[in-house]
């Protein structure tokens, strides 16, 4: 074993050290060696790097750092994304610097029977499949890995987010997947890796066509033609999207939403490719049922995740719902129609003010979405809602003295809070909020048998039914169509309550 000094390509003079043992960690494409501290790796390329290769790794670590960590929401962004910080060559082998991920993305405990994959990295194909939190399992992730569901709302928002970021720059990962993809679901964290491969549209071509499960149809569909073919479909911002949905999808119920009972071709390789490429079609598509999955022929370690008439993608609530159905119904093979991340990353915010937490501790799931009906239950474990539960309907100001509802409403559970973003329209709820918006304005308890919300920082809070203010320190109770003014300035809202489940 023995320590090597390499030095920048880019800043003369700079140099980086890693300890050699003779087995490096081996990737799809790079030789990977820990610095001595091991707070950065050094990843060397096994094959030689033509010009093309080197001035798009030169980007990555210049121009595209800069501008992805040097302005407003930034920090955010070096959390979200393990990003190569500097190029360096030895014996014409390229390499790159990259910092080592967050410890809350390695297994503490991994299986619950045994350490197998303890100190592993928390890739996404950990939390995607039914069968790594199945009870009867042996190899069942342990329940202090686990989380709970709002967990993979958090972690979707946040992989939404970073492809948003990608796009705006004219980018495209070209890969995304479980694979390069890492997940804490006790952090609620995501990590997105394997940066290098960025595609730039006109000046850096994909290396890659993706990662099975993941590869747009219509990459598929093509890949059989010639590279320079004018027909061939290759990995780009709208493949970047389809790749987005499947994720989310997998995330938050744990089944892939193209593969499903059909058999297109008896020859296994040619099903699947057809399966995902040409014929694919998504598992819940509301018209034509050809591809639901057959439940006779389900390991039942998928179950009850692999029953789509039992947790049909409407439990993600009605956002989703139409994302879904745009994902995987018009824009399948109309890239064009496919959602952008920005809709992902609002429609799972708009979803989460519409959670409930269940009230039977043993519940696995512990969240459901609120399914808009008088007697909502858990679609997890059966349980009903106990007690009445208050709905928040958000109004804005379409013009003076005219106001609209927002398709936005907010659900009320005990100790559950109101933000600035609640309260103003023009607060947008994204990674540039600041510290001091992101806290609570006002909370919601159930205080001597009647709902209330308390008033922790709003100046003109209204209670305009009784016409009355509300001042900071004090409460409102929350009454079947009552109607409060949460903010005077412009963008402020007026929220209408509607208590649900009295019976």
């Amino acid at each position: 074993m023995s320590t090597k000094t390499i030095h920048s390509v880019i800043t003369p003079g700079k140099s980086y050290q890693y300890v050699d043992n003779g087995e490096p960690m081996r990737g799809g494409m790079k030789d990977v060696y820990f610095s001595p501290d091991r707070s950065y790796v050094v990843a060397f390329y096994r094959d030689a790097q033509d010009h093309n290769s080197r001035e798009r790794l030169r980007k990555i670590v210049t121009d595209y750092y800069t501008s992805f960590f040097n302005r407003e929401g930034g920090a955010y962004y070096k959390d979200l994304y393990c990003w190569p910080t500097d190029m360096v060559e030895a014996d014409k082998q390229v390499g790159l610097i990259v910092p080592c991920y967050n410890q809350h993305f390695f297994f503490k405990k991994g299986y619950a029977s045994n350490d197998l994959i303890k100190g592993k990295e928390k890739e996404g194909k950990w939390f995607s499949s039914p069968k790594f939190r199945h009870k009867q399992f042996p190899l069942r992730l342990d329940e202090t890995e686990l989380g709970n569901w709002l967990s993979y709302f958090q972690i979707c928002i946040n992989i939404a987010r970073g492809v948003k970021r990608l796009h705006a720059a004219g980018l495209a990962h070209s890969d995304l997947s479980y694979k390069n993809v890492l997940v804490d679901p006790v952090s609620k964290s995501a990590a997105i890796i394997d940066i290098d491969g960025l595609v730039v549209p006109g000046l850096f071509p994909p290396d890659v066509i993706g990662t099975p499960d993941f590869i747009a149809p219509e990459v598929l569909a093509t890949k059989h033609l010639d590279l320079k073919d004018p027909n061939r479909k290759l990995p780009n911002r709208l493949t970047d999207l389809h790749a987005l949905a499947v994720m989310i999808y997998m995330y938050l119920l744990y089944r892939h939403p193209l593969k499903g009972g059909k058999v297109h071709d008896l020859d296994t390789e040619k099903d699947d490719l057809l399966a995902m490429g040409e014929k694919a079609l998504f598992i819940e598509h509301p018209t034509d049922t050809g591809n639901r999955p057959k439940l006779q022929h389900i390991n039942p370690k998928e179950l009850p995740w692999a029953d789509v008439e039992k947790l049909p993608y409407s439990i993600t609530g009605p956002y989703l719902k139409e994302l879904f159905h745009q994902a995987f119904v018009t824009g399948l093979h109309q890239p064009a129609q496919r959602p952008p991340a920005e809709m992902w990353e609002q429609a799972l915010l708009k979803t989460t003010d519409l959670m409930q937490p269940c009230s039977n501790d043993a519940c696995e799931q512990k969240w459901y979405v609120f399914d808009n009906t008088v007697s909502p239950k858990c679609p997890f474990c059966g349980t009903p809602h106990k007690g009445t539960l208050p709905v928040l309907d958000l109004y804005y100001e379409f013009k003076p003295t005219v106001w609209k509802p927002e398709n936005h409403r907010l659900m009320v559970y005990h100790n559950q809070y109101l933000f600035q973003w609640h309260v103003n329209r023009n607060t947008i709820r994204n990674e540039k909020l600041t510290a001091e918006q992101k806290v609570p304005v006002g909370y919601f308890t159930f205080y001597q048998g009647k709902w209330v919300l308390v008033n922790q920082r709003l100046p003109s809070l209204k209670d305009l039914t009784e016409d009355q203010e509300v001042p900071v320190g004090t409460m409102v109770e929350l009454t079947d169509g009552k109607k409060l003014l949460l903010s005077r300035e412009e963008g402020g809202r007026i929220v209408i309550i509607t208590i649900t489940n009295k019976s």
